[in-house]
């Protein structure tokens, strides 16, 4: 398996990288306007849900102004296939637009599975469990080893191996990471139980009384949560934590974001209304120079 990293090849691939194009990447970068109706869904896609009020909204900017940016296809048989660029898609056919500028690529199945993921991943739009299904599926389709997938998209293949052992639980819980009623913190905990029931019980409890990710560590480890801290008072309220002491659930979804964007543990410690640390982790100088690239690069 060649093992360039991708995690600048989408940038490349639409020309945003160094003014221009890879030359090992494109074979066929036409620039043309395709009907609507002649472009397929990317079946790589690893993404499930999309926020249909985000559509409505950006359909309405294509009907004022029109698509500024094409998306990318490539020719299969007599009609097109989307590489990137799902939500202009579903927005131009929303808006009832009748042609969109397209771009067109040469690319093979793999190819066009390594950028879905890209796209997604660098704009941070995939859930844990959507992640752990496209990591899976890809590994199943292409082979290769947790860890050179990881080089190509440049993560840790710790973040690469995490993801995937999600897709461990039950049904049920994947679905509510899906649904955001519970992290991926949350479901990380969970694993170390050991039965569906038990696992099942406990995710219902975590959703019922709104436990943190530590008060599920707890759950998990002695059969309860750690206790919850005394109540302050409302003006002196940590706006980085629920009234029960835990991390506010924007907190947690933040923590989790951040471990994604930078494949090694990150803790956000809210001290007071506007004061706080984000403490970023890494184990070696080149996880340093990673993790420190990233911050520039942001």
């Amino acid at each position: 398996m060649n093992k360039r990293r991708l995690g600048r090849g989408l940038d490349a691939l639409l020309g945003r990288e160094n003014g221009g194009f890879e030359a090992t990447t494109l074979d066929v970068a036409e620039l043309m306007h395709v009907a609507v109706d002649q472009i397929d869904p990317n079946p790589f896609q690893p993404r499930r849900q999309f926020d249909e009020s985000e559509i409505s909204a950006l359909a309405d900017s294509l009907r004022q102004h029109g698509m500024l940016q094409p998306v990318i296809v490539r020719q299969v048989n007599e009609r097109y296939q989307l590489i990137a660029g799902e939500r202009r898609l579903r927005a131009s056919i929303e808006a009832q637009l009748h042609e969109i500028p397209v771009r067109v690529f040469d690319l093979d199945d793999q190819r066009v599975a390594e950028l879905a993921m890209v796209e997604n991943l660098q704009r941070e739009d995939l859930n844990a469990i959507e992640k752990a299904i496209a990591f899976r599926d890809y590994l199943n389709n292409y082979g290769g080893t947790q860890e050179e997938l990881a080089g190509r998209l440049g993560l840790d293949r710790s973040t690469v191996s995490n993801l995937i052992r999600l897709l461990e639980l039950p049904e049920e819980v994947q679905q509510a990471v899906l649904s955001k009623k519970i992290t991926q913190g949350h479901a990380r905990a969970l694993l170390g139980l050991p039965d569906h029931d038990s696992i099942l019980g406990a995710c219902q409890r975590v959703i019922a009384d709104n436990l943190s990710v530590r008060q599920t560590e707890a759950l998990v480890a002695t059969g309860e949560p750690t206790p919850a801290k005394t109540r302050v008072r409302k003006d002196e309220a940590d706006p980085g934590s629920t009234p029960g002491g835990g991390k506010a659930p924007h907190v947690l979804e933040l923590e989790e974001q951040l471990k994604g964007r930078f494949g090694t543990p990150v803790l956000i410690r809210v001290k007071a209304r506007d004061r706080g640390q984000i403490v970023i982790d890494f184990n070696n100088q080149e996880e340093f120079e990673r993790v420190t690239a990233l911050i520039r690069g942001w």
